[in-house]
């Protein structure tokens, strides 16, 4: 074995350790064989959900947009709710233009919306650390929330502003046409799936969303209150991974 590829296998276990603990190790080679097992089969899709990008002749000018960064341009000065009132910063997205991958919170909090970037502060480094354990990095993923304001007090966000700024997120989906999406959270899950499902029973499946494998995890923000579910979130991801490396070799 190749020392840089010996070196590189050292240090993802290391970091899954210092992110996880050592139990998940325990777990990991007590499912050898099952995973063996299910490497003959293809990860099978829970339910396959239709997204109206709105891409039509009658379409906003949004919607026509060719770029992120065109699209950036033509909605971050947006006044469509009430959250656009009391926002310091419209916080559009960050990371790949061209990923593989595409993470989606609920919202901006506090420090997001200070900064005008997705996902920094604990929880942010949190979610960073949660992809160096499975070799990826911010900068090989695209991040964004399902309202880009943030609500007051950290609030989650009404239904009327989920469904006024979800057609941003479509955009963006549609632009970046990523090959799967991890979704962190219950009110991200339910805001692009439309499922209205608990996050016990949406964990786990894959779903389709036009063509685009997505699947459901927690929050980091929520793994900071209840450190006792990075077992679940180690889980996850494994499974996330997993797809990921069937899809990309294919």
């Amino acid at each position: 074995m190749p020392l840089q590829f010996k070196k590189m296998v050292s240090e993802a276990l290391i970091n899954q350790k210092l992110i996880f603990g050592d139990y998940l190790f325990e777990e990991i080679k007590y499912k050898k064989n099952i995973n063996e097992h299910e490497n003959s089969n293809p990860m099978k899709i829970a339910e396959k959900i239709e997204l109206n990008y709105g891409n039509n002749l009658f379409a906003s000018d949004f919607q026509k947009a060719d770029s992120l960064d065109e699209l950036n341009l033509l909605i971050k000065s947006c006044q469509k709710c009430s959250l656009g009132k009391t926002r310091i910063n419209f916080v559009f997205g960050v990371g790949n233009p061209n990923a593989d991958i595409m993470l989606i919170g609920e919202a901006p909090g506090a420090e997001e919306d200070k900064q005008g970037i997705p996902f920094v502060g604990r929880a942010g480094k949190l979610l960073n650390d949660i992809l160096k354990a499975i070799n990826f990095s911010r900068d090989d993923v695209y991040i964004a929330n399902i309202v880009k304001c943030r609500p007051p007090a950290n609030r989650n966000p009404l239904p009327n502003e989920m469904e006024t700024c979800l057609p941003y997120l479509y955009k963006q989906i549609d632009l970046i046409q990523p090959k799967l999406i991890l979704c962190l959270g219950l009110v991200a899950a339910n805001g692009l799936l439309k499922l209205k499902s608990s996050l016990t029973k949406m964990r786990g499946n894959i779903y389709d969303i036009n063509g685009i494998k997505t699947m459901i995890t927690y929050h980091p923000a929520a793994l900071l209150r209840n450190p006792a579910w990075k077992r679940s979130v180690w889980e996850d991801i494994q499974k996330f991974k997993k797809l990921y490396d069937e899809i990309t070799k294919n």
